[in-house]
This record gives structure tokens, C-alpha cells and sequence, in this order.
């Protein structure tokens, strides 16, 4: 097969173009592999299941004040331990209950470290 003079610098340029889109594309365009999609998804529904249970525990918390003290005298690194121990996570599926923990943890003492502090 032979391809005329003519036509050649067009099919080359067709198929630099097309390298060029994909480079551009995936480097910076936002595009993904179908594998990277579902894993962006999956990540996006645990976030997802993390903020809907996090205000349950917390309210769970509150109704157990003097824990609530005991919470904060807790280091971070325990304070999921302590969270599950308490049960203000039971209602949650147990793949998601150390996240849901740590995150309601953190947002306990972080609120009362807020209202402990003076206003201005």
C-alpha cells in the first residue's frame, strides 16, 4: 500500500495529535483510567459514611458527660480506642467504625477546646 506525498504530513500530524490530547488530557486535563474512577468513588463514599455518622456519635457523647472529660485527658492517638470502647459508635458498620471514631474524636475535643477558650 502505498500512500501519496500529500497525505503523509496530515497522518502524522493526526497522530501527533492524538498523543498530544492524551498527554494533555491525563496530565492536566482531569482525565482518569476507569480503575482511578472507582477508587475516587469508593474514597468519595467512605468520606461520605464518615461525615453522616460522625454527628450520631457526637451526640451520643453528649448524652454521657462525665466520658466526655475523660475523653479530652485522652492522647490522640487513643481517643478512637476510647471512642469505641464508649459505644457512640455501634450504630455504624464495623469497616467504618474506627474512621467514624477517630473523625468523632477529634470533633468532640476540638469543640471543647473552642468553648473553653475566652472570647475577645
Amino acid at each position: 500500500m502505498t500512500i501519496s506525498a500529500s497525505v503523509k504530513p496530515a497522518l502524522w500530524g493526526a497522530i501527533g495529535g492524538a498523543i498530544a490530547a492524551m498527554v494533555i488530557g491525563f496530565a492536566w486535563g482531569g482525565w482518569v483510567t476507569g480503575g482511578k474512577a472507582g477508587v475516587m468513588a469508593d474514597t468519595s463514599a467512605e468520606s461520605a459514611i464518615v461525615i453522616a455518622f460522625t454527628p450520631l456519635c457526637v451526640a451520643r457523647a453528649e448524652q454521657q458527660p462525665a466520658q466526655l472529660d475523660l475523653l479530652k485527658k485522652e492522647s490522640s492517638w487513643n481517643r478512637e480506642a476510647f471512642v469505641i470502647k464508649a459505644g457512640w459508635v455501634t450504630n455504624v458498620t464495623e469497616k467504618y467504625q474506627r474512621q467514624v471514631a477517630k473523625v468523632c474524636g477529634t470533633a468532640i475535643v476540638e469543640a471543647m477546646d473552642a468553648a473553653a477558650k475566652p472570647k475577645q
